[in-house]
Parts: C-alpha cells; sequence; structure tokens
C-alpha cells in the first residue's frame, strides 16, 4: 500500500524539521517511522522524549522490552514496528525461537515465568486496557513497582506507535526483507 503521507525529505525540510533531525543520531534520520512523523516537529520532538525513556533508560531489562515491543508489534499487526524490533531485538538477545513464540503468546512453552508474565500483561493490556488481578499479581511477584509501570507504559506507547504507522501506512525501510522476518499481513 501507498504511504498516506510521504516521509519528509531530509533536504527540502524546513528549519524547525532541520533542526529536529540534526539532533536525532544519523541513522534515525533516514528511518521512515521519523521521517514521517516530521510532518509534525513539535509533537514528534514531546513524542522522542518519551519514547528514548522506554527505549533507552526504562528500569526494564533490553531483552524483555524488546519481547513486549515485539508482541504489541504483532497483535497490532503492524510489519514496521515488528520489522524493526527484529532487528534490535536481536541485538539484545532475541532468538529466532523467541520470534516464533511470540506469535504464539504469553503461554507458548519456553518462556521464563517473568516473561510470561510481562507477554500475558501485553495481551490484556491490548486487548482488554486494562490488567486482570491475577496478571497483577504475577507482575509484582516477578517486577518492581516502577519495573511494572515502566511495562504498562511500554505497552501503551508501542500500541500508539503501531496504530501511527499502521494509519499512516509507513513503508518499512531498507534492509528489512519480510521473506526473512515472520511479521503480520494486513
Amino acid at each position: 500500500m501507498k504511504p498516506r503521507l510521504n516521509p519528509v525529505s531530509l533536504e527540502t525540510a524546513d528549519a524547525p524539521t532541520r533542526e529536529l533531525f540534526d539532533s536525532m543520531r544519523p541513522q534515525a534520520r533516514t528511518m521512515n517511522v521519523f521521517r514521517t512523523f516530521a510532518h509534525h516537529p513539535d509533537l514528534m520532538r514531546s513524542w522522542l522524549g518519551f519514547g528514548a525513556y522506554l527505549l533507552r533508560s526504562s528500569t526494564l531489562e533490553p531483552r524483555l522490552r524488546e519481547l513486549v515491543v515485539l508482541r504489541v508489534g504483532w497483535l497490532c499487526r503492524s510489519p514496521y514496528e515488528w520489522g524493526q524490533h527484529v532487528n534490535l531485538g536481536r541485538k539484545f538477545g532475541v532468538l529466532d525461537a523467541d520470534l516464533t513464540r511470540l506469535t504464539h503468546g504469553p503461554d507458548a512453552d519456553g518462556w521464563s515465568a517473568a516473561e510470561a508474565a510481562a507477554l500475558r500483561a501485553t495481551d490484556e493490556l491490548i486487548e482488554r486496557h486494562t490488567l486482570g488481578d491475577a496478571t497483577w499479581a504475577d507482575l509484582t511477584r516477578h517486577f518492581s513497582t516502577k519495573q511494572v509501570l515502566d511495562l504498562i507504559f511500554l505497552v501503551g506507547q508501542y500500541q500508539l506507535v503501531a496504530g501511527a504507522l499502521n494509519a499512516l501506512r509507513v513503508e518499512r525501510d531498507d534492509g528489512l526483507d519480510a521473506s526473512e522476518l515472520p511479521f503480520p499481513v494486513s
């Protein structure tokens, strides 16, 4: 499908948008997600701070964070989010077997108890927009209060991003070959 908004060109961007791109890491400047969201530099600037905290500073261990983001991408049927985080997740120990398990959910064999609890919470937050008492109790057995809060906000953040990516029909970046990655089909 054709994107609903073409990514902003780095060469023709206006001054506020160029300033925003200049504040980003070089690799991020070329990604379709950022170049598409750059149609609204003020919104993007505010969103980047929150996203950066969740991606780089949260209390969650990086592998678990990526498993949760990937599950959100799968449940929201977002090929862009799934593909980006397959590559990122692999840097933090997410294996191909984990990717297959993620498509089956928290009850698939092979998850640790903490991973299953986090993935179950992810499913409930996406499907019901809340957590049941049993899931809450399970989370608090495995994670600190800060980690539970980071998990809840991580799911919400990436559900928002997946919805935006899907609604705007953001195209996957070069190097993400659909034939090599299992991902949701629209």
